[in-house]
Order: structure tokens, then C-alpha cells, then sequence
């Protein structure tokens, strides 16, 4: 296109409509953001399905040619699909519209479900985790819309409602809409960037399993001036239990636990030294002083391409003000496994639980219930939708796009790639310090407005794939 002696890019018209919308874009993100879709809580659940309702209202605003909600046993999830020719490559687009609890609400700076702008940034409850992620393709979908009339290519979105609960009804939703979700390629938005203003794919998700861990000595609290010394102490117990389940070298003592962990080649450990790893900085985000884990890997290996298992809790005994001064009935643990190419989370529950169980004390019972689980997932990126990829992230950043891993688990992901054949791409825009589970979640500004362009660029660069 020539216009007054200039080649003009035919995106520009796209491009300024989301530069001039940039403002509304955030408050239509803040209203979804005010309802509090705890997919956790009963409390809330008609709040989840308000949740989906409005997302399926503002698509279908946006002229999808079908909508829905589509229902699972427990939370519904948003549909919706725009098909401009049968003959142009398909997008499914995941992401989820639930999100984490809000506790300890003392230490939020606002409240979390009034979201907040300060210092170029939005702060709430979901903000980046991962409504804002969505609307990142809602935006970049009507700006095609309204400034060009109709989209490059076919798209197709599934909104969840239970992943931060583990998606544990997505494996029979995904069965029950099989033709309904076809697609060409998948991009899921629910992973962060490298850093500030480094465009970048994730190519890799460790899976986890979840476990609820009880040991029970006695029928009821005793006080420890009768019976201390004399009977065993579940919360000593436990606590002794955890401290053994790592060696001196911080490997996992788990019999059979690396079982078919894949070992990194000289290649992948070179990338991910390669890359800009501010330490320093990753400490300072959370307010820890040293870093540590298994020996003879790095931080950033440890973080994406080890296994890990971790306390999450720890409850026992009395907890309120003052003394009380029992031996408690019992002792219970919250603790999380990440895993990494080839471990299975069931196979692995099974050895974690065999594990805890034999090394009970005489006198305690060991409980182990296993809650839910998601596999690893390691992208194929030998095939030509990466490079597409990295181009379109790098025209919106303006710098290459590099590829990284992520420690946390979507298991979505491994769900329907392995349900479609599909690759997926993952294509997020948080940041590693966004405080995504935490209290005071923000989400950057600057980068909800590239990756609203991101989004435009990838289906342009699919397009013409």
C-alpha cells in the first residue's frame, strides 16, 4: 500500500486503534476483574460462573459467530469462535478466568478485587493471572475488527474455570467438544516474560502433583505436663518426616523419584546460560538472601528442568493467642511436587505416598491423599509456528525474542497437545515478580498494551504462514 509517497504497514490502521483505546482497553480488564471468580471456594462459585457469563457477553459483542458456556461438574468455561474462511489456518486460544484466593488479606496495599493503578501498573486479584492475559486477545481481536472489518485468519477461544484448582474437569471437556475446538495451532497466554521488555516463548512446563499429607498418634490433644516425654509428638514427627524427605545435596530421597527424569543435553544448558539471569534481582523479588537447591545445577535449572517437592503447609497443635500447652492429636502437610520430562504425576503419587507411609514412626499412621496433578510439557520447536512466533513477538518488542522455560504447571497445556497433536505456543506477557499467587498481584501496563500488538502480529505472521 502507497500513501503519499510512503510504503504504509497494513497493519497500521490496527496498531492505532489499540494505541488510541489504550485507556478503555484497562477499564473494560478492570471490570472483569472485579468479580471474584475463587474457583477454590464454594463461597464463590456463583461468582465463577459471573465470571464466565460476562466474558461470554463481551465476546459475543464482539461478533463471534457462535458463544458459549460451556459446563463441567464443578466451574463453566467461556467459549467462543470466529470463522472467517475454511480455507485460512484456525488459532485456538486458551486462558482462564479463575483465580487464587485472596489470603492474607492484611497484607494487600488494596483492595484486591477494586484493582488499582499506581506506577504503571495494575494491581488485583487476577489482573495478569490470567484475565489480563485473556484480554489481551479480546483486544487484539476487536481492533481487527474495528479497524480492518474482519479477521486474518479463523480463531477459536476456550476460557477455563478451574485451572488454578488444576483443571481437573478440562481432560472430559476437551473429550466432550473434540470437533468443536479443532484447530490448526494453539497459543495459551498464562506464562511470564524473561524480564521487562524481553519478548519471550515458553517452551517448557514442569507438571506437578498435589498431595494432602495427615499423621495421626492419638484420639485427642493430651497435655503435655501428663503425657510429654512419654508418647509420640505428630508435629515433631512430621516435621522430621519432611526434613528427611532431601539429603545433604538436596536431592529428593523419594525412592525411584528420578526414575525417568530427562537429563538436560549440552545444548539446552548452554541456551539457559545464555540467557540475561539477573540472581540478584530474583532474590530480591521475594526478599530471600541466598539461593540454593540441588547441587551441580544452576538457579534457572533448577527452576525449569529439575523436579522439585516442597512443604506448601504445615498445620498442627494450637495456633491461637496465648499457650496452650498439648501434645497435639495429630499434624497435617500441604506438599506439591513439580515434575519435568518423563515423570508421570500418578506414578509419582504412588512412590511419595509409599514413601511417607514407611517412614511413619511407631505409634503414627501416615494419610496420603492425592489431590490432583499435570504433566510436563516440552514444546516441539523444530516446527516452523516457533519461528512465526518469535517474529511477531519481536515486531511488537522491537528486539529478538528468545526462548525460555517456565517452572510453573498449565496442565492444559499437555492436555490438548497431546488430545490435537497441535504445537502450542506459549505466548505470555507477565513478569517473574508479578506476585501471581500472592498478595499485591500487578500486571505491567506497558506490556498488556504489546502484547495487545503481539497478539495482532501473530495472526498476521499466521496468516501468511
Amino acid at each position: 500500500m502507497i500513501a503519499f509517497g510512503r510504503v504504509t504497514d497494513p497493519l497500521e490502521p490496527v496498531l492505532r486503534f489499540i494505541d488510541d483505546q489504550r485507556t478503555r482497553f484497562v477499564d473494560d480488564l478492570v471490570t472483569w476483574c472485579k468479580i471474584p471468580s475463587i474457583s477454590s471456594s464454594d463461597a464463590h462459585r456463583a461468582d465463577v460462573r459471573r465470571s464466565a457469563e460476562h466474558l461470554r457477553e463481551r465476546l459475543a459483542a464482539l461478533g463471534a459467530t457462535t458463544t458459549a458456556i460451556l459446563d463441567t461438574k464443578l466451574h463453566p468455561a467461556t467459549y467462543a469462535e470466529w470463522m472467517v474462511d475454511p480455507n485460512k489456518p484456525t488459532l485456538l486460544i486458551y486462558g482462564h478466568h479463575d483465580v487464587q484466593p485472596i489470603d492474607p488479606i492484611a497484607e494487600w496495599h488494596s483492595p484486591p478485587f477494586e484493582p488499582a493503578i499506581r506506577d504503571g501498573r495494575l494491581w488485583g486479584r487476577g489482573v495478569v493471572d490470567d484475565k489480563g492475559q485473556v484480554f489481551i486477545h479480546v483486544n487484539a481481536i476487536e481492533a481487527f475488527l474495528k479497524a480492518k472489518g474482519s479477521l486474518p485468519i479463523n480463531l477459536k477461544m476456550i476460557v477455563e474455570g478451574e485451572e488454578e484448582i488444576g483443571s481437573v474437569n478440562l481432560d472430559d471437556l476437551l473429550r466432550e467438544h473434540s470437533e468443536r475446538l479443532k484447530a490448526d495451532f494453539v497459543v495459551v497466554s498464562d506464562t511470564a516474560m524473561f524480564g521487562r521488555g524481553i519478548p519471550s516463548l515458553c517452551v517448557g512446563l514442569r507438571g506437578i502433583a498435589y498431595f494432602d499429607v495427615t499423621l495421626r498418634a492419638l484420639s485427642m490433644d493430651a497435655h503435655s505436663g501428663s503425657f510429654g516425654g512419654g508418647l509420640v509428638n505428630p508435629a515433631n514427627a512430621l516435621a522430621k518426616m519432611i526434613a528427611s524427605l532431601h539429603d545433604e545435596n538436596g536431592k529428593i530421597t523419594v525412592p525411584g523419584f528420578y526414575d525417568k527424569v530427562r537429563t538436560l543435553t549440552t545444548e539446552e544448558r548452554a541456551e539457559i546460560a545464555s540467557l540475561p539471569f539477573d540472581e540478584a534481582a530474583w532474590l530480591a523479588s521475594v526478599g530471600a538472601s541466598a539461593a540454593t537447591g540441588e547441587r551441580g545445577y544452576s538457579t534457572l535449572e533448577r527452576l525449569w528442568t529439575r523436579p522439585t517437592l516442597d512443604a506448601n503447609g504445615l498445620n498442627s497443635g494450637w495456633q491461637g493467642a496465648g499457650s496452650k500447652t498439648i501434645i497435639p492429636a495429630w499434624a497435617k502437610a500441604k506438599i506439591s511436587c513439580r515434575l519435568v520430562p518423563d515423570q508421570d504425576p500418578t506414578e509419582i503419587a504412588a512412590l511419595v505416598e509409599k514413601h511417607l507411609v514407611s517412614i511413619a514412626p511407631p505409634g503414627c499412621r501416615a494419610e496420603v491423599h492425592y489431590l490432583h496433578g499435570g504433566r510436563p510439557y516440552l514444546a516441539p520447536t523444530e516446527h516452523p509456528v516457533f519461528e512465526v512466533a518469535k517474529r511477531a513477538f519481536s515486531r511488537a518488542f522491537g528486539r529478538p525474542t528468545v526462548f525460555i522455560r517456565e517452572g510453573g504447571s498449565i496442565p492444559f497445556v499437555r492436555t490438548i497437545a497431546d488430545r490435537t497433536g497441535k504445537p502450542c505456543l506459549l505466548m505470555g506477557f507477565g513478569q517473574p515478580d508479578e506476585n501471581a499467587h500472592a498478595p499485591n498481584e500487578w500486571l505491567d501496563l506497558e506490556n498488556y498494551h504489546l502484547g495487545i500488538k503481539s497478539a495482532v502480529f501473530l495472526y498476521d505472521e499466521l496468516a501468511r504462514l
